[in-house]
């Protein structure tokens, strides 16, 4: 396998740049792909059975690039098509749930964890199953909160609104006397300090956007994969529709310049 090859990341749209950017900031040297599935967003609401054919599709397309890795950053396809993805995929996939969820584990003091996601993630009960692998006795509670994707998309992140919002979605969770929160949606660090602000200083926030950049940089050193050689092109983005909406978007969150964005036809793959 090429250790300069770039590192295929993908999402149903625009909420994966959160994870993007944690990987340009952890490991800046290593080149990337990133596609959103921006014509069929969003996944939350699709079925299962939907969202892997999606998902393998994407792969199908992340392989034409020979990527190296592969990182779903997308909650509801790390949920619910990650094994179908490993199957199909012929080099390492990391999904952002796992790395989220062991976090969580390692840092809750009381062994009440909360879950804030897409209602897919939180149907799925994927975080509550793989919290209680790391540390079984954890109490988990899940709370759908499908109104921050459209605020975030909106640019809503510090706004009166949103914060009104969250505060009606977590009085549920404040009420089971949680110690820590998953962000369980890549949209969701975006609206970080609203967060913090409605939950208080007592509550830690995990952010699996963060704790996935890691992992992929411990999991590249292991396995000899760092990139020895970036390439001219070091970061690619590609899309299913939108492209110029996508662009203007991953520009204001990105540490480094987008040029352009390709939009493709997945349905092709």
């Amino acid at each position: 396998m090429d250790r300069n090859a770039p590192i295929g990341v993908f999402d149903s749209g625009i909420g994966g740049l959160t994870v993007a950017r944690e990987i340009i900031r952890q490991i800046p040297h290593e080149p990337m792909v990133y596609f959103g599935d921006t014509a069929r967003l969003p996944y939350g609401s699709k079925s299962r059975d939907t969202v892997i054919r999606y998902a393998l599709q994407i792969v199908r397309f992340l392989k034409t690039q020979n990527v190296k890795a592969i990182v779903i950053a997308c909650n509801t396809a790390s949920a619910y098509a990650l094994e179908a993805v490993e199957k199909e995929a012929d080099v390492p996939v990391i999904g952002v749930v796992r790395s989220g969820a062991h976090m969580a584990a390692q840092v809750t003091r009381s062994g009440r964890v909360g879950v804030i996601g897409t209602a897919g993630t939180i149907k799925s009960g994927i975080y509550r199953d793989t919290i209680q692998k790391f540390r079984p006795e954890t109490e988990v509670f899940g709370k759908a909160c499908p109104l921050f994707v459209p605020l975030v998309e909106e640019g809503l992140w510090h706004d009166s609104v949103t914060e009104e919002i969250a505060s009606r979605y977590v009085s549920e969770l404040k009420g089971k006397f949680i110690d820590t929160l998953v962000m369980g949606c890549t949209h969701y660090p975006l609206i970080r300090s609203t967060l913090r602000k409605v939950m208080g200083e007592n509550v830690t926030l995990v952010n699996p956007a963060y704790e996935t950049a890691i992992e992929l940089k411990h999991m590249l050193e292991e396995k000899g994969l760092t990139c020895e050689k970036t390439p001219k092109e070091k970061y690619q983005f590609f899309v299913s529709d939108q492209a110029e909406e996508f662009t203007s978007f991953a520009k204001s969150i990105l540490p480094e310049e987008v040029k352009e964005t390709k939009k493709i036809d997945i349905e092709e793959f």
